[in-house]
């Protein structure tokens, strides 16, 4: 009797870890990263063509030249969102990476100094830009994901020179 109580827990472990496995690879893309857009899993790097990311991500907001006829497609996915991809499509017309850049990581590479022309190719479309003209800014913001929060990152431009001047954090109340 042991036996084959044995041998059916066993059996059932296996199932059960079968069914862990596969709902694990169903959370992550064809490079092993987990999917963090519908659609993603779709697309892999050096593969897929432009036409496979438009008709997986459908029509970009803005199509950056990059020179040499290489592309950057951006997606905001806004104003409420919280994530703007940017998928660089090589020369040939083919996926050569992309990206979700409303990160810390991403927002901690920002400078003063920088063009506004700079930050909006890096970041995307803002989700609102206001002018405050006492003190001679405009602040873009961008609502993205911190640890388990929502937040605004902002970046003040000086409004004769257009350069960064700093950033600020805003935290989203109610939540």
């Amino acid at each position: 009797m042991t036996t084959r109580l044995t041998q059916m827990i066993r059996r059932c472990a296996a199932t059960a870890g079968a069914l862990v496995a596969a709902l694990a690879m169903l959370g992550c893309d064809r490079n092993g990263n987990p999917i963090e857009e519908f659609g993603l899993d779709k697309l892999q790097k050096g593969v897929s063509s432009e036409a496979d990311v438009r008709g997986v991500m459908g029509e970009p907001a803005t199509v950056w030249d990059d020179g040499n006829g290489a592309r950057t497609l951006e997606y905001p996915k806004g104003p409420e969102g919280i994530r703007t991809w940017m998928f660089a499509i090589g020369a040939s017309g083919t996926l050569v990476d992309y990206r979700q850049v409303l990160t810390q990581e991403h927002f901690d590479a920002i400078r003063a100094g920088m063009s506004a022309d700079e930050i909006r190719r890096q970041f995307g479309r803002p989700r609102s830009v206001v002018q405050f003209a006492r003190k001679n800014e405009e602040v873009w913001d961008w609502k993205y994901r911190y640890v388990n929060e929502d937040r605004l990152f902002n970046v003040h431009f000086d409004i004769d020179t257009r350069k960064v001047v700093r950033m600020s954090i805003s935290e989203i109340s109610g939540h």
